[in-house]
């Protein structure tokens, strides 16, 4: 099977949640020493593996604007939710955030092609905001990650 990969954490402030209960809380590790000098105080940069890692790669697909990396060679990454910001809040425009996040997840490697589950919360939304509940399937199996993200219009 398939690895989901390691990836530096990046996003301590955020949590995603799922049956195994993921919490992207940031966790501090002691820097290792090496052969000439003894370990020390100081803390290192955490990672995210597994579970975990999928949780993040799918918020930060959905976050990042489609096109801003094209200058680092990733021009398709990200997603278009950011088109939907300044627009009034319509149920044609709520179909589309569901397509642009469809398109975000048929994108991510780590994840089957389509969304397990993607239900807007409109009783948590406000006037300028969707809210919405996310799951996926990892490729390598097991249960389905998910996330929920509130999107400010």
């Amino acid at each position: 099977m398939p690895s989901l990969g390691t990836d530096l954490q990046v996003l301590p402030g955020f949590a995603a949640h799922d049956a195994a209960q993921i919490d992207l809380t940031l966790r501090q590790r002691p820097v290792r020493g090496s052969l000439a000098s003894p370990p020390s105080d100081l803390y290192d940069l955490d990672v995210v593996s597994g579970r975990e890692n999928v949780a993040q790669s799918l918020i930060l697909r959905l976050l990042t604007p489609r096109g801003s990396l094209a200058d680092l060679g990733h021009a398709a990454y990200g997603s278009r939710l950011h088109e939907l910001i300044g627009r009034i809040k319509t149920t044609a425009l709520r179909n589309l955030c569901r397509a642009f996040v469809l398109e975000a997840v048929a994108q991510e490697p780590r994840v089957l092609d389509s969304a397990v589950e993607l239900e807007f919360d409109l009783r948590s939304e406000t006037g300028s905001t969707f809210v919405f509940t996310l799951a996926v399937q990892p490729v390598d199996g097991g249960e389905p990650v998910g996330l929920s993200l509130e999107l400010g219009l």
